[in-house]
C-alpha cells in the first residue's frame, strides 16, 4: 500500500463492493441511489455495494454506474479510486440549483467549465487551474439531447462545500458577481480531479430548484416531483450517450476541433 495505485486498488472494491474488473469501460456517476436502481431495472443486472459507501451496477454493455454520494469530498474519492480501473470516459448526472432567469426546474445544463469554491479542488491542483470537462464527451451528450428535440444550456457553475446558504444574502450578492449558471456540490472537483487522475469527464446536470428566491429553495415535496418529471429522460439520455461513446470507442481526450 505504498502507491496510490496500490491503495485505490485496495478500496475500491472496498468502498463499493464490486471486483475492479467488473466496472465498464465507461461510467455514470450520480448522487442518488433511485439511479441505480432505475439502471439496474432497465439492464436485468444486480446492485452491488449495498451495506456499503457506494453502490454500483453494471450493464452486458460494459456501462457501469456508481452513486458515490453527495459533496466534493465524495466527488474527490471517487475519481482517486477509479485510477484503479482507468475508465475511458465518466459522466455525472446531478442536479444543481439554477441562477438565471434562463434556467428553469427541469432544464439541463452542460457546464463549460466549473468555478472552484469548494476548497476540494485545492489539493489537487492550485487555484488557477481552470475546472473543464472533457468536451468531445460534452459533444456526444449535446448529440443526444439534440436528437430528442431538447433544449440545453451552457455556462459555468459554481461547485461550493456549502449545503446552507439559501438564507445568506451576502453570499446571494457573490454569485451573482460572479455571474455563473448554476450551483452545485460536485462538478469542480469532479472535473480537477479527472484532470490529475487522466480520466476523461463531464457532467449533465438538471435544474432541480431556483435557490436564489425564498419560493425556489429545494423541499422534499418539490424535490420528489422534479424527481418524478424528469430523472427517468435525465438517466436515459446519460446511457445513450455513454453507450454511443463505447460502440464507437472513440478517443476522447484528443479531440481537434
Amino acid at each position: 500500500m505504498k502507491t496510490k495505485l496500490d491503495i485505490a486498488k485496495n478500496w475500491l472494491p472496498r468502498y463499493t463492493g464490486t471486483n475492479i474488473d467488473d466496472f465498464g469501460d465507461y461510467l455514470l456517476l450520480t448522487n442518488f441511489q433511485n439511479y441505480v436502481d432505475k439502471f439496474a431495472n432497465r439492464f436485468n443486472c444486480a446492485v452491488t455495494g449495498i451495506g456499503r459507501p457506494m453502490q454500483t451496477a453494471t450493464n452486458s454493455s460494459g456501462l457501469s454506474i456508481i452513486n458515490f454520494g453527495i459533496g466534493s469530498a465524495n466527488a474527490a474519492t471517487i475519481m482517486d479510486l477509479l485510477v484503479a480501473r482507468k475508465p475511458k470516459g465518466v459522466l455525472f448526472l446531478g442536479k444543481c440549483g439554477g441562477l438565471k432567469r434562463s434556467t428553469e426546474i427541469g432544464h439541463f445544463i452542460l457546464p463549460t467549465a466549473a468555478i472552484r469554491g469548494e476548497g476540494t479542488s485545492d489539493d489537487y491542483k492550485p487555484k488557477e487551474v481552470p475546472a473543464l470537462p472533457s468536451f468531445k464527451l460534452h459533444k456526444f451528450v449535446s448529440d443526444k439531447i439534440i436528437q430528442r428535440e431538447l433544449e440545453y444550456r451552457t455556462g459555468v457553475v459554481y461547485t461550493t462545500n456549502r449545503r446552507v446558504w439559501e438564507w445568506d444574502e451576502d453570499f446571494k450578492q457573490y454569485l451573482k458577481k460572479l455571474s455563473t449558471i448554476a450551483i452545485d456540490m460536485e462538478t469542480a472537483t469532479l472535473f480537477i480531479v479527472g484532470l490529475v487522475n487522466e480520466i476523461p469527464r463531464g457532467a449533465l446536470l438538471l435544474v432541480s430548484d431556483i435557490p436564489m428566491i425564498p419560493e425556489g429553495v429545494k423541499t422534499e415535496e418539490s424535490d420528489k416531483v422534479v424527481t418524478e418529471k424528469f430523472a427517468d429522460l435525465h438517466l436515459e439520455i446519460g446511457i445513450e450517450a455513454m453507450t454511443e461513446l463505447g460502440v464507437k470507442g472513440e478517443q476522447i481526450k484528443h479531440f481537434t476541433y
